[in-house]
């Protein structure tokens, strides 16, 4: 008994010293904001909250384009040819902006609409959505982060929100059971459930990752945690997630740090596959199991901040694109850092991957450059940029360029011309066969990381993401690509780019 009290008492005195530590940062922190005229975190949002009181119909209106972000969350609209943008952030010139704005693009008109409605989320990114076609169709919203400006104060979210497609209206779910507070989570739709998987929480003093799974039951309204069998994935935010349309779920890679002293982490960029499968005898679905999944083919380079979205049917592809390779120092601290533009298939009965067959040109990915980790002011050097057009290259070299892929796809990539400002586009000359069509002005997606993707009657869409260049600036895109079909989209802003 005496062994197991003094257990305790030491324990109370390491959770006491921890909470007299981040109560000392968080004093210090406060002293640091006044200096800067900043206000506190949670103040922030309950003026925003408070501003969002008062808006008491919805607006809707034809705008040009979304401002430039990063970290939003995009979806296939469930019944209409449309998809739907939401939230995200921007860093310009050391200053952060995070955004709760609701967009609407039609992929018949190619035209984006903002909705403005009552009650809407907070702003935040690095959050989850998805849809689904009930109830006239439903996209629902979970998590992310809220920075402040100076990206010295971070808040998570673990509130749940559906926003009603046919009225656009938003409503808070107040349901117990959440899972804690986190972002770079994800979620998915499978059946009546959405599944939450991973995510990571960043406090003053320390971080965490998950590995837990939640389920959200949309015909109760109800939280579950459950416990699969098995030996699942270690904790980590950033990975892919797809709904398979047999039931079970897929997760691949991902990103965590692992602390090496005081002040130093190291980052770990998974490449293991999972399969989380659910009990076909349990009619709740709570009972699942976890199996390691190996896969054969030509995977992609080991990245993370790619992504990935499947392709229905009886010969059902992921599809997976882009993404960065970080090499650390042995010093860690500098990163060799690799930006990709690469697509990839994995077929999910043979478990193969197949990448994209090049006929010309070189593999698409900038080339890699030293960086440092965290710059010793907390913020990028130099200036970011914002590019709105579709391609780019890395001083003239010459851009690959495709023909056909493993599924068959042809390119046809239509003609995006050069802006004052924006990054460079590169030409290079296809043939696309005997029927003598060609292109001379042939582009492809640039490098990036964490672009939004997903399939619509069988087109595949990629929209935005960033990039850092040698001057650790960061460039932020708002291009639209599309892959699958021979017919043309005319849009000048944002510049689309069609793969067919």
């Amino acid at each position: 008994m005496g062994k197991k009290d003094k257990k305790k008492v030491k324990g109370r005195g390491a959770q006491k010293t921890s909470s007299k530590t981040e109560k000392k940062l968080s004093q210090k922190q406060k002293r640091e904001m006044a200096a800067r005229g900043e206000e506190d975190i949670e103040t922030i949002l309950q003026k925003i909250m408070e501003e969002e009181k008062k808006k008491t119909k919805v607006i809707v209106k034809t705008v040009g384009q979304p401002s430039i972000r990063s970290n939003f969350s995009l979806c296939a609209h469930p019944e209409k040819d449309m998809f739907i943008l939401f939230g995200g952030e921007f860093f310009n010139a050391g200053k952060t902006y995070v955004y709760n704005d609701l967009y609407f693009y039609n992929l018949k008109k190619n035209e984006w609409v903002q909705i403005e409605s009552p009650n809407s989320p907070p702003p935040r990114c690095a959050h989850q959505a998805c849809t689904v076609a009930q109830d006239g169709g439903q996209m629902w919203l979970f998590g992310g982060e809220f920075t402040s400006v100076s990206e010295t104060q971070f808040y998570h979210y673990k509130d749940l929100w559906i926003l009603d497609l046919k009225a656009t209206v938003w409503k808070k779910i107040h349901a117990p059971g959440a899972p804690s507070s986190r972002s770079g989570h994800r979620m998915v739709h499978l059946k009546k459930l959405l599944v939450v998987f991973g995510g990571f929480h960043d406090k003053l003093s320390d971080y965490k990752y998950f590995n837990d799974v939640h389920i959200f039951n949309l015909e109760t309204y109800q939280w579950h945690k459950v416990e699969p069998s098995g030996t699942g994935p270690s904790p980590r935010s950033g990975h892919q997630m797809c709904a398979l349309p047999d039931g079970r779920i897929l997760i691949y890679g991902g990103y965590s740090k692992v602390k090496l002293k005081k002040d130093l982490d190291s980052g770990v960029t998974h490449t293991d596959m999972f399969l989380l499968i659910p009990d076909k005898h349990d009619e709740k679905m709570l009972k699942w199991r976890w199996c390691s999944l190996k896969s054969g083919g030509i995977p992609p380079s080991p990245r993370c901040g790619f992504t990935m979205t499947i392709a229905p049917g009886p010969q059902s592809h992921v599809w997976l694109f882009g993404g960065v390779s970080d090499e650390e120092s042995p010093d860690h601290e500098e990163l060799s850092s690799c930006f990709h533009n690469d697509l990839y298939s994995l077929d999910i009965n043979a478990h193969t991957w197949k990448p994209i067959s090049v006929t010309k040109g070189k593999v698409g990915s900038k080339r890699k450059r030293r960086r440092r980790k965290q710059p010793k002011d907390g913020s990028d050097t130099g200036e970011d940029m914002e590019v709105e057009d579709g391609g780019d290259s890395d001083d003239g070299e010459e851009m690959e360029t495709v023909h056909e892929t493993e599924d068959g796809f042809t390119v046809r990539i239509g003609p995006s011309k050069d802006k004052e400002g924006s990054v460079e586009e590169v030409v290079a000359n296809l043939n696309l066969g005997e029927n003598g069509a060609s292109s001379r002005d042939v582009i492809r997606p640039c490098p990036r990381m964490n672009p939004g993707m997903f399939i619509k009657h069988g087109i595949l869409y990629l929209y935005g993401g960033f990039y850092e260049d040698e001057k650790d600036r960061r460039i932020t895109l708002g291009d639209l690509y599309t892959l699958g079909e021979s017919a043309r989209c005319q849009s000048a802003n944002p510049p689309v780019v069609l793969y067919s």
